[in-house]
């Protein structure tokens, strides 16, 4: 099992508790708005983990379903939204293959999902990533939001992609499927410097948890992309 995939189907909770502290300044959410308005919109959010995009819309008058893969991430998702009182449904499923029939959403979003399928499949991965992306255009309707979420760097001071592998879906992403980026800071806070190694070490490795100590890293710096693409009618 991938170190990921491990992650995602047995630490959802420590998960949640790491992206707890991320976008301190909530540039997250004023990227979206960029693109495209929710309240009154039907929102399909793809690889919905632990509830970030439903979190980020819970006081809008949205109908909203997440789909994820891993049961952990669910029931993670499930916890939080009975703390707020959330009305979003959930359905566990492989978004290349989604439960949902043909121009049902007005807004499609697949938030740091996508891109772990470059490495899982790394000599059939346009095929792969092609069938989410297939399956985006599909379920969005005339005049819908396409967007897709995905890490430009964490602890690193400018925007880069982590990998050659995702620099190079990226550019696809860009240049074959028609998507425009944003590129915006989307930095973690913790309380002290223990809690920054301690809450991210087991997703982000050793390597980045030394960088934290060495430069005193409370604040933890991030970039992240925000692609988005409108379908017309006849995509």
């Amino acid at each position: 099992m991938d170190h990921y995939q491990k992650i995602y189907a047995q630490n959802a909770s420590e998960y949640h508790h790491m992206m707890s502290a991320e976008d301190v300044d909530g540039n997250l959410m004023s990227a979206l708005e960029r693109v495209t308005s929710f309240n009154g919109k039907t929102i399909l959010d793809l690889g919905t983990g632990t509830g970030r995009l439903p979190l980020l819309l819970s006081d809008q008058d949205t109908r909203l379903i997440g789909i994820d893969l891993y049961r952990a991430m669910l029931i993670e998702n499930r916890i939080q939204r009975e703390k707020i009182s959330g009305v979003w449904d959930l359905v566990q499923g492989d978004i290349r293959a989604l439960p949902l029939p043909t121009r049902w959403a007005q807004v499609v979003f697949a938030g740091w999902a996508i891109g772990h399928l470059r490495g899982w499949f790394s000599l059939s991965w346009q095929t792969q990533i092609g069938r989410i992306l297939d399956e985006m255009h599909r379920v969005v309707a005339p005049g819908g939001d396409l967007l897709v979420v995905e890490t430009l760097g964490t602890g690193s001071l400018v925007p880069t992609p982590p990998t050659g592998e995702l620099s190079e879906y990226y550019a696809w992403l860009e240049t074959e499927w028609g998507f425009t980026r944003q590129e915006i800071p989307t930095d973690y806070i913790f309380p002290n410097l223990d809690s920054a190694v301690n809450h991210t070490a087991f997703f982000f490795g050793e390597e980045l948890a030394e960088k934290i100590r060495s430069n005193n890293w409370i604040r933890l710096p991030e970039w992240t992309g925000v692609w988005s693409k409108r379908v017309t009618t006849g995509e």
